[in-house]
């Protein structure tokens, strides 16, 4: 009788302990291979945060005290889920060679037709970018957008075709090596009508896809993406009366500047690009 007791003691505790790890399991939804029972994986990492850099001109930048203008990229952030944090470092007025050396850009030409730099030395903001532990990191972005200012036929914002494409590629190179993803753009369109026709208005776009396939950096076509934006809202014609209407409402009395919904249209551009282009930044996209 003891040994049977014995038996039926150690049978009990066998059979309550594989009933438990069973248990645990199950509430856990959690198999030996660390899946769960619905085949899915167990833990699924978090998306990483990741900042997008932006470097341009007015037609980018955040607004000053003044209603207009508004650039787009002031209304790029709210494109995106909260793992997203946008960094706007357009400044307004300047080419990319005045955003890149502000203060050390001469007024005057050398030989070669380019306004002369009487320092190498950056500007603080792309100090700042390059900065080992609070600029660019691995999986940011950079969006490059400059072109408006650049074709100023005099210094300091003067910048050839060969030059704008040369320091388009620098920052791209620069972005890669810190493992960061660049963007480039071509210059937005300001509103000039042929017709009933809205129509392109700005250069370097070449010298943008030059710079793209020279980096393997993807490239946003900008100025057609905003004339095609133009013409399906029917800017064209215009009687040159750029305060009133649904042309007014979009861009600032200049033609060329923004108001916040013109902003916002662009920025939406610039976002649906990204989606159509399957980059990786689009799966932070709302």
């Amino acid at each position: 009788m003891k040994k049977l007791r014995i038996l039926l003691t150690t049978a009990l505790v066998i059979a309550l302990s594989g009933l438990g790890l069973r248990t645990a399991s199950a509430a856990a939804g959690v198999a030996a291979d660390c899946t769960s029972t619905s085949g899915a994986p167990a833990v699924r990492a978090a998306a990483a945060p990741v900042t997008v850099w932006l470097a341009g001109d007015s037609t980018m930048a955040n607004p000053g005290a003044a209603r207009c203008p508004v650039g787009w990229g002031s209304q790029f952030d709210a494109l995106f889920n909260s793992d997203v944090t946008v960094r706007n470092q357009a400044v307004g007025g300047r080419s990319i060679q005045t955003w890149l050396y502000e203060g050390n850009v001469s007024g005057t030409k050398g030989s070669d037709g380019e306004c002369r730099l009487t320092s190498s030395t950056y500007s603080s903001r792309w100090q700042a970018m390059l900065n080992a532990s609070t600029g660019m990191k691995a999986g940011d972005y950079l969006f490059i957008q400059f072109g408006i200012n650049d074709s100023s036929s005099t210094c300091p914002r003067h910048v050839g075709p060969a030059r704008y494409q040369q320091l388009m590629t620098m920052m791209a190179q620069a972005a890669l090596a810190r493992g960061a993803h660049p963007v480039l753009l071509t210059p937005v369109a300001a509103i000039t009508c042929s017709g009933s026709t809205a129509t392109k208005n700005r250069g370097f776009v070449s010298q943008t896809f030059a710079a793209g396939s020279a980096t393997g950096a993807p490239v946003i076509d900008l100025q057609t993406l905003s004339v095609s934006r133009y013409n399906s809202l029917r800017f064209c014609p215009n009687n040159g009366d750029y305060g009133s209407g649904p042309v007014g409402a979009f861009f600032c009395n200049d033609h060329t500047h923004f108001e916040a919904y013109g902003a916002q249209q662009i920025a939406g551009l610039v976002a649906g690009d990204v989606r159509r282009q399957g980059l990786p930044l689009a799966a932070y996209l709302r």
